[in-house]
């Protein structure tokens, strides 16, 4: 079943950001991975004391956790982090990783 997780980001270097989406992309799409959403965010509403102030948030999709760890393990993908993301982001919350077996619905 589908793996997700939320993520929200503190970016700091737009131009930086763009470069570590573009140069991991391939990556992800072998892996199976997506960006089911990505918002850019202009107000945080509220947030837990002492967390980022968020202004990006995306939802990632994988065919299975053991896909997504293989994805964040590449060594690839950490020299792509290193370079880029470090850089241009100032903080990343993880809000959640779930399996998505489809019966999340509003009524």
């Amino acid at each position: 079943m589908p793996y997700e997780r939320i993520v929200g980001l503190e970016v700091t270097d737009q131009d930086g950001y763009t470069q570590y989406r573009t140069e991991m992309a391939p990556l992800l799409d072998a892996a199976g991975g997506e960006f089911r959403y990505d918002f850019e965010v202009a107000r945080v509403l509220r947030r837990q004391e002492g967390d980022a102030e968020i202004n990006r948030t995306f939802v990632m999709r994988f065919p299975d956790k053991s896909s997504k760890e293989r994805f964040f393990g590449d060594p690839r993908y950490a020299d792509i982090k290193r370079r880029f993301v470090d850089p241009a982001v100032k903080a990343r919350v993880l809000i959640a990783e779930y399996i998505n077996d489809g019966s999340a619905r509003l009524p």
